[in-house]
């Protein structure tokens, strides 16, 4: 074969490897579904959702300030919407183990909490602000999304919509 077919193979498989990379990498956005998470493998039991869930999944680190300040918030939607079909799956980014635990030991909930140790939910869903989250209606598609949080105004956003997707369950 000769030299520039062999460049032109070559070139052509490099470019393919990329737009696979980015496929891969392609961000969830609101009205997508959101990934299979027993797809990937994250640390810790997942919850079992059904069709009548709402399913809040939020990305968090221990070294994040604004994770520790939203904890208590994920904790008390969690008390108030949990037992009505709200299930909070807490994902956490860190490398390792032990800071996620040390974290958890400083603000204990009782929400569900994973670890994507190899950061693969991470990156199929495009997480770059920490904590970022994603409301997911009853169908598994992504109704709202938030990055950061924000205090009261987040607390207040995540009630209201939580609200009105479980009022559109039981129409």
């Amino acid at each position: 074969m000769p030299m520039q077919q062999i460049k032109k193979t070559c070139l052509l498989a490099f470019l393919l490897i990329c737009c696979a990379a980015l496929a891969a990498r392609a961000e969830v956005k609101v009205g997508e579904q959101f990934p299979d998470l027993a797809s990937f493998k994250l640390e810790g039991n997942l919850p079992v959702l059904s069709k009548t869930n709402v399913v809040l999944v939020d990305f968090w680190a221990s070294w994040c300030g604004p994770c520790a300040e939203s904890f208590p918030t994920m904790q008390e939607l969690n008390t108030t919407y949990g037992p009505q079909g709200l299930i909070i799956i807490a994902v956490n980014e860190d490398d390792k183990k032990s800071d996620m635990d040390h974290f958890l030991q400083d603000h204990p909930v009782t929400i569900c909490v994973v670890r994507d140790a190899m950061h693969t939910l991470v990156a199929k869903a495009n997480v770059s602000d920490i904590p970022s989250s994603f409301l997911i209606d009853q169908n598994g598609k992504i109704s709202f999304a938030h990055s950061g949080f924000h205090g009261l105004k987040t607390a207040k956003e995540y009630q209201t919509e939580i609200e009105s997707l479980l009022k559109r369950a039981q129409k």
